[in-house]
């Protein structure tokens, strides 16, 4: 008899899920209001209570915008709630927050942001695999009102399409 050379060990077939991207706010009606031309992964300088209030999922980008001062970019206007637990030494929930990013990354960014009509918003806040806050940010242009409907019709069309394919298969 031959033994079975190939030993398996116990916690080999058991693998270990991989560490995922938690998203923890999105700009929902960015995508609406806005053609979104490029975009960009940067950092956020937090606080250590708005890291453990961002966790819980209290952060609001609905009046977020990014604004260029001083060869830096800020996130004006993000809603992160108060840490429960932080005490006295807790953080302002409407204070400006850096965004870090490579001299030329900024460069390039606030630069096409001067064109007319270009501006720079957050698309969504989120913890990368390795747990470090990164806000998605997009260089975008308005939407006029009659290219929101077109986009409506496409996407309820698209739906359409999509339901229609579902019933054959």
């Amino acid at each position: 008899m031959a033994k079975n050379k190939s030993k398996s060990k116990k916690g080999a077939s058991a693998k270990k899920a991989g560490p995922t991207i938690t998203i923890v706010s999105e700009n929902r009606k960015a995508r609406h209001r806005y053609e979104i031309l490029d975009t960009i992964e940067c950092g956020l300088m937090l606080m250590g209570s708005e890291v453990k209030s961002m966790r819980e999922g209290k952060l609001s980008l609905d009046e977020a915008h990014i604004r260029e001062k001083d060869r830096e970019l800020w996130l004006i206007g993000a809603d992160i709630a108060h840490y429960n637990n932080a005490g006295m030494w807790n953080h302002d929930p409407r204070r400006p927050r850096k965004l870090l990013l490579h001299a030329v990354e900024i460069n390039k960014f606030s630069g096409r942001a001067h064109e007319r009509g270009l501006t720079l918003i957050p698309l969504k806040v989120y913890f990368n695999e390795r747990g470090i806050a990164k806000c998605l940010m997009g260089l975008v242009k308005g939407k006029k009102i009659h290219d929101k409907r077109e986009t409506l019709k496409k996407r309820d069309s698209d739906r359409g399409l999509q339901r229609a394919m579902r019933g054959r298969g």
